[in-house]
């Protein structure tokens, strides 16, 4: 008898472990060489998991919801059927319970990715399966198609899924799938659209507003709850820059023709951050030395100029889609890059490239009114910058003429074992040069 194990894989290259969101096939069910089986949950990403023969799923070790490490056996596939049987028989004793078929017994029902409290202190019993499911739905061996967070969010909406039409992956229903078709406006990830006027109070409740119908990881007065993967490897990563000796050094630009620049191109779907990305990677090309990292064997200077920009997930955590070749990329394919980053990122279909290939990173709470504030490093890089928003100053020029102008507080934290103060000052010097008399070169 021919046995192969299915493997916890590594997604990532920082993964040490994974969650099993959902298993695609069951006992039993026939398996393609590179069909996928099941769904696991990385650090930041839901990825599918391919068979790499063809057989049939004999048992699974480990059930949905299930945590394991990478190279941890989860499954078996035999070559026939006649081995399904002596398959499940040798198979752990954990076997039994979790081949049984996945706890989603109907289409409405929810296979929380995470513990988290949802508005309802119960979600809607599960709803009979229909006779038949519309043609909008995708359905792979009897069930539909969709992410746990879409299946949460049916439950929690009211929605029925056979009535959805997905727009992920091979038709994947997926979160702004459930929120459309449930006439919700679509939230997307809180991505700081910084440099502009500081928003009024009023107008930062409704930027947040969409996410509250969701059912994010966040408690109630008196909850305790865990935290889930992706908040899990945030952690992991914040507590690795403890360990980096890190300097800050903040820089005032004024960003009057930034602003009337930025209203020009925003018709063409320019957005503030494509803008800023673009004008940071500009000015890293000319100081390679605030694009390096330490590394084990001394200062690594990468080929490419990648500007990650962090985002604040509904569920809660942060990622870091990453616009790579920031520096040679036209202004105007960043920002439909970047758009595309926000949709996928949302619904967690980012490629590991995709959000950890970055050689800088840009923050930015400029959408929130902020001041100013610091970053933390993250691990494998050698800055950050943190961008606040642009308020109008009274300032005082050379002449002692007085005059009201649009600026911005911008702070870098930077590993001080690459990089030195002057390396810091030099890079903020150019950036607010470029942002200050020449905005519109970003488009050239």
């Amino acid at each position: 008898m021919a046995t192969h194990d299915i493997f916890m894989p590594a997604l990532s290259s920082t993964m040490t472990e994974g969650k099993i969101v959902e298993w695609l096939k069951q006992p039993g069910d026939k398996v393609g060489r590179g069909e996928s089986v099941l769904v696991v949950e990385s650090d930041k990403a839901d990825m599918d998991v391919e068979s790499f023969q063809d057989g049939y799923l004999a048992a699974v070790l480990m059930p949905a919801g299930s945590t394991a490490p990478v190279g941890e056996t989860i499954g078996l596939i035999v070559e026939t059927e006649a081995e399904i049987a002596d398959a499940k028989a040798k198979a752990p004793s954990t076997a039994p319970a979790a081949a049984s078929p996945a706890p989603t017994p109907a289409p409405a029902a929810v296979q929380a990715p995470a513990p988290t409290p949802a508005p309802t202190p119960v979600p809607a019993a599960p709803a009979p399966v229909a006779a038949a499911v519309p043609p909008a739905a995708p359905v792979a061996n009897g069930r539909i198609v969709a992410s746990p967070r879409a299946k949460k969010l049916a439950t929690q909406m009211g929605v029925d899924l056979s009535t959805v039409r997905g727009s992920g992956p091979h038709g994947r229903i997926q979160a702004e799938d459930v929120q459309q078709a449930g006439g919700q406006p679509i939230s997307v990830p809180r991505v700081a659209e910084g440099a502009a006027p500081a928003l009024s109070s009023s107008a930062v409740p409704a930027a947040a507003a969409p996410s509250a119908p969701a059912g994010n990881s966040f408690g109630r007065p008196g909850d305790t709850v865990a935290f889930n993967t992706l908040q899990a490897a945030v952690n992991r990563n914040m507590e690795a820059s403890l360990a980096v000796p890190c300097f800050r050094v903040g820089y005032t630009i004024t960003t009057d023709k930034l602003d009337a620049f930025s209203k020009l191109v925003k018709p063409k779907d320019v957005t503030m951050t494509a803008l800023l990305a673009k004008a940071v990677a500009v000015t890293l090309a000319r100081h390679p030395q605030v694009n390096a990292a330490t590394t084990a064997a001394g200062m690594a200077y990468p080929a490419d100029v990648n500007v990650a920009i962090a985002v604040a997930m509904e569920d809660g955590g942060l990622i870091t889609p990453v616009l790579r070749n920031a520096d040679r990329t036209d202004l105007y394919e960043m920002s439909r890059q970047w758009k595309d980053l926000v949709k996928r990122s949302r619904s967690k279909q980012l490629q590991p490239e995709e959000y950890s290939t970055g050689t800088f990173t840009l923050s930015n709470l400029g959408m929130f009114g902020v001041d100013r504030f610091d970053a933390i490093l993250p691990p494998g890089t050698g800055a950050i910058l943190a961008v606040a928003a642009s308020r109008p100053t009274v300032v005082a020029g050379k002449d002692g003429s007085i005059a009201v102008k649009q600026q911005m507080q911008v702070n870098l934290t930077a590993d001080h074992r690459v990089i030195y103060g002057a390396d810091g000052a030099a890079f903020l010097k150019d950036l607010a040069e470029l942002i200050e008399h020449r905005p519109e070169s970003l488009a050239l």
